[in-house]
């Protein structure tokens, strides 16, 4: 089955492949999920459309990831609130990495792709949590954010 990519998969390819697959796993799988698309020449146009997409949130090369860690350096701490209990310290839920992007950008940080952010387990208490991002394969950054408790 020939199939064009509209999102990253692990082994597989990135948006706007096209790629040969077992008929079962692309029926089964890709294709429910929105990963892919049937290759038509419809689908054709649609990848070129993928693609800039892609070129648009993507880091473009070396020097623009090696700017982008020199900006996450410059910010410091990023401040995050989030609802807690009273006086126990423990969050109501945990901080998602979407949490994490919107706390970066607020605080006048670059736009960040919240699937490359790693983070060491789930942040479910107050204080400071060390995050880092990958920016690029030769490129990764690290910042620290500050959880407080919203009033």
């Amino acid at each position: 089955m020939k199939l064009i990519l509209t999102t990253d998969v692990s082994g597989l390819g990135g948006p706007g492949d096209i790629v040969e697959v077992k008929d079962g796993y692309g029926r089964n799988y890709l294709l429910p999920r929105g990963y892919a698309i049937v290759a038509t020449k419809g689908a054709e146009k649609q990848v070129q459309v993928i693609r800039r997409a892609q070129e648009a949130s993507r880091i473009r090369d070396l020097d623009h990831a090696k700017e982008v860690k020199a900006k996450l350096a410059d910010l410091g701490t990023v401040p995050l609130k989030a609802k807690a209990a009273a006086g126990s310290g423990k969050l109501f839920g945990s901080i998602t990495t979407a949490d994490i992007v919107a706390a970066v950008k607020s605080a006048g940080g670059p736009v960040l792709d919240k699937r490359a952010l790693e983070v060491s387990g789930h942040i479910k208490t107050v204080g400071k949590h060390s995050v880092s991002v990958r920016l690029h394969p030769e490129v990764s950054a690290a910042f620290t954010i500050q959880v407080t408790a919203a009033s």
